[in-house]
């Protein structure tokens, strides 16, 4: 059992002298041609990241951005601090006119602005942004 052991840690120590000698040559390479130590960092990409079960692109949660962003919708500012449940048809038609004129990929930051700017989406708007937003997660 000891044998195995040493041998294991043996193979182990010689794996990481290996690794650490190639890598110094590769560095000692480098700096001979001239080339940056590291390469450069990637540009990050307006698409999602890939790295987050939800897309924070597409989250509705106000936390991800803070950042307010009007969508050529400054009219629904009159609105802020109105509950949900107290908006009159007309005025719940007129929310629902402003989400179906955008992109599915805008409606997210819409609904993060209108969170940041203290303005609730009427109740029966809502259920229409949570499929919109959903379907979008789905199918990308």
């Amino acid at each position: 059992m000891t044998i195995v052991i040493v041998i294991l840690i043996s193979v182990l120590a010689a794996t990481g002298i290996i690794a650490y000698t190639l890598h110094s040559y590769k560095l000692r390479r480098n700096k001979a041609l001239g080339l940056p130590p590291e390469p450069p960092a990637p540009d990050i990409p307006e698409e999602c990241c890939g790295q987050h079960e939800v897309c924070e692109r597409d989250s509705l949660l106000a936390a991800v951005s803070r950042d307010i962003e009007y969508y050529d919708d400054e009219e629904l500012d009159q609105w802020r601090g109105t509950a949900g449940n107290a908006y009159s048809e007309e005025q719940s038609a007129h929310f629902r006119d402003i989400l179906y004129t955008m992109r599915s990929d805008e409606v997210a930051g819409w609904v993060r602005s209108l969170q940041l700017r203290g303005i609730e989406l009427p109740d029966d708007v809502k259920d229409e942004v949570i499929l919109i937003v959903g379907e979008r997660r789905n199918h990308p």
